[in-house]
């Protein structure tokens, strides 16, 4: 356990980092399994709509520093293709 009174605050605010973390995690995973959902059920106007979530979700997670740019570019650019597909 953390013993120093500067040890003691790290850890509470490595805590709070957490909860915003997995919140937004889980928040990116939610949207990017219903999109998956949508592009099975092979509605692409809906899917072009939950599009646009699945990247903003992305972005903020990116810009809060959950995943890495490259990570949620990999995912974008993967999940863009499952839309093409539909036609």
């Amino acid at each position: 356990m953390s013993v120093t009174k500067g040890a003691k605050k790290a850890h509470r605010s490595s805590l709070n980092k957490r909860v915003h973390n997995l919140r937004r995690k889980s928040k990116v995973s939610t949207a990017i399994k219903s999109f998956k959902k949508l592009v099975a059920s092979g509605s692409k106007k809906e899917a072009e709509a939950m599009m646009r979530e699945v990247q903003s979700a992305l972005d903020k997670a990116v810009k809060g520093k959950t995943i890495k740019k490259n990570t949620a570019s990999r995912k974008k650019s993967r999940l863009t293709k499952l839309v093409k597909k539909l036609s």
